[in-house]
């Protein structure tokens, strides 16, 4: 149950009146240092298009680890009825990253070096399971009984390892400045307190897909599932309280993005139950409850993000 919360912001800082330096003064001791609108702009596109190629990459190399593993099975002699398909890798938005922001203040450098080790080992990936595809395709594992395999499986393994984790030392370096430029986008934005509350819903959302992810594979815990449930419904049925009532006409048509938000969380309530009902009689997640949380949360991730592009 991989998850990536991206959350998009890209609200442009010539629609409100904003005192860059007064609203980061505000921020006490948070990493950042703005030189203007232009830099927490920039803070926040680099948000917007790694989290995204984050999100989309992260899919196709756990796609490329699950080929490993038949890869493995298959040159061994193993019962594989079918390779898995691996989709040509959707990230269109790593190469608008032109350089990281000095905007990160001291956390730049290291950005960079993760960066860096991200971009290496997504390419290293890519070019160890085209050769383990060839390797497979061509049965060449009939010559050496798999030996190129479970060498190239490993070294998938360990290359997966260090994109996730420079994966997510970015996302976490980069947050407190983030957060930062959106209070600086978000000053006296019309949108405000309906993009305030949506994250606190998808923050919520995020705090119950933690919990899931703790438990798949393990005891089902009733008790600490329910909680989740009763805070993210809590928190849903705030925002749904909202009426949409913002008086420029520029964003008019967001009051439909902004309602498709809360249905879809809605939906995912009603999955979510239905995952507590059919755990609780299992002992465990099943499989297929896995699945339809999954997409139930990706529907309120995708409405979300709709609503604040």
């Amino acid at each position: 149950m991989k998850k990536i919360i991206v959350f998009v912001l890209a609200l442009s800082l010539t629609s409100a009146s904003i005192s860059c330096k007064k609203d980061i003064n505000k921020l006490g001791k948070t990493v950042l240092n703005l030189g203007g609108a232009d830099e927490a702009n920039a803070i926040i596109d680099f948000n917007n298009n790694f989290l995204d190629s984050y999100k989309s990459t992260s899919g196709h190399v756990e796609g490329i680890l699950k080929y490993a593993d038949a890869a493995v099975t298959k040159s061994k002699g193993g019962d594989v009825m079918m390779m898995p398909v691996i989709l040509s890798s959707m990230d269109y938005t790593l190469q608008k990253i032109q350089k990281v922001p000095s905007g990160f203040g001291k956390d730049q450098a290291s950005i960079e070096t993760d960066f860096k080790n991200y971009k290496t080992q997504k390419d290293n990936l890519e070019k160890k399971y085209e050769e383990l595809k060839s390797y497979i395709n061509s049965e060449d594992y009939k010559d050496d009984k798999g030996a190129k395999a479970e060498t190239l499986k490993k070294e998938i393994g360990a290359a997966a390892q260090t994109f996730f984790t420079s994966g997510e030392n970015i996302v976490a370096k980069i947050k407190p400045a983030t957060d930062a430029a959106e209070e600086v986008i978000l000053k006296d934005h019309p949108m405000k307190e309906y993009i305030i509350s949506s994250k606190s819903l998808m923050i919520s959302l995020d705090s119950v897909m933690d919990v899931l992810d703790k438990q798949a594979g393990g005891q089902f815990n009733e008790a600490e599932a329910q909680k989740k449930y009763d805070e993210f419904a809590k928190t849903v049925e705030n925002n749904s309280k909202l009426d949409f009532n913002v008086k420029n006409p520029q964003y008019a048509y967001k009051k439909t993005l902004f309602e498709n938000v809360n249905k879809n969380a809605s939906i995912f309530l009603d999955s979510y139950r239905k995952l507590i009902r059919d755990s609780k009689a299992a002992g465990k997640i099943p499989e297929n409850n896995l699945r339809e949380i999954d997409s139930a949360y990706d529907s309120v991730l995708n409405s979300y993000n709709s609503f604040v592009k």
